[in-house]
């Protein structure tokens, strides 16, 4: 990790009415944090004068932000446990413990997975793919569970990714939700944008807006104000299922982002997934078996 210093001049725009100078500038740069405005070394001028966030803007302002940031320098080798359910010279297969960043990002420049694949397969594996994430060809949340496949080689991370574009993936999770759900099963299909005020944050919105989602859900065991579900995911939308349950009033226990934080974990794993080998074709499906915060609570109820 590297620190640099960033500035941007923007003309406002049309406005139906004057907005907040932090609001304006990242809805008109959506890869900007609001973070940066509470920084002591960030200035903001609107017309030449230094101001506050708050202040408003108009059609015709003229904002200079300078600010600084944080930005990728480099993987280093950092040896990591790895729980591994499968590998070949073309990939590897891996069960990804809860608490696993999977490649470096703001906060969490060290100690990644992504680091860790270097430390084990060597130099030349930096060169597979993104260089600040090499193998890697899908995600999970740092405190999301389970299954995910690594590619070894150039070609195996082409069709790999390819796979997960045309959505020819099986992704099964199982998630432990607030509430009683009484249907045994449903489907959700709500667009899913990003947070206009929170932008670390994603919503469901209207069929104009966002990107397409579908998330398919059994019910697998109901306990004592919670219900366990086997959820299977048909798009792969950041924080997709996590946000697609809030939406329908029963958020995954333990989410301190879109539910009410209370429980010790994020009680979603990634069960299940299903692709094809990059080389030989075949169809293969790895299982990475459920974790002790999950089981422990499974055991503890009969089904209903």
């Amino acid at each position: 990790m590297a620190i640099r210093t960033s500035s941007l001049t923007l003309t406002v725009g049309p406005l139906p009415e004057p907005m907040r100078l932090d609001l304006y500038v990242v809805t008109a740069n959506p890869t900007l944090s609001r973070t940066i405005f509470s920084r002591p070394d960030t200035a903001l001028l609107v017309n030449g004068k230094a101001v506050k966030k708050s202040r408003l803007v108009r059609e015709g302002d003229t904002i200079a932000v300078t600010y600084t940031e944080e930005f990728f320098e480099g993987l280093v080798a950092q040896p990591m446990e790895l729980d591994i359910l499968y590998e070949d010279r073309e990939l590897l297969v891996i069960n990804k413990a809860q608490g696993v960043v999977v490649h470096p990002g703001s906060g969490n420049w060290d100690h990644t997975l992504a680091h860790g694949l270097l430390a084990r397969y060597g130099e030349e594996f930096s060169t597979i793919g993104d260089e600040s994430r090499p193998g890697i060809v899908h995600r999970l949340d740092k405190d999301t569970s389970g299954v995910m496949v690594i590619a070894r080689t150039p070609q195996s991370h082409r069709s790999l990714a390819l796979q997960f574009k045309e959505r020819e993936v099986e992704k099964i999770y199982v998630a432990v939700v607030r509430g009683r759900i009484e249907a045994s099963s449903g489907s959700i299909t709500a667009n899913i944008k990003r947070d206009e005020h929170r932008r670390k944050e994603f919503v469901t919105c209207s069929g104009d807006e966002g990107r397409s989602a579908r998330t398919d859900y059994r019910v697998i065991r109901r306990g004592a104000g919670w219900t366990a579900l086997r959820v299977t995911l048909f798009t792969g939308r950041t924080h997709q299922i996590r946000v697609h349950l809030k939406s329908i009033g029963h958020p995954i226990i333990g989410d301190p982002i879109y539910g009410d934080g209370r429980g010790a974990t994020l009680m979603l794993h990634a069960l299940i997934l299903g692709f094809d080998h990059p080389v030989s074709g075949m169809r293969m499906r790895a299982i990475a078996p459920l974790p002790e915060r999950i089981r422990a609570l499974l055991a503890g109820s009969p089904v209903s």
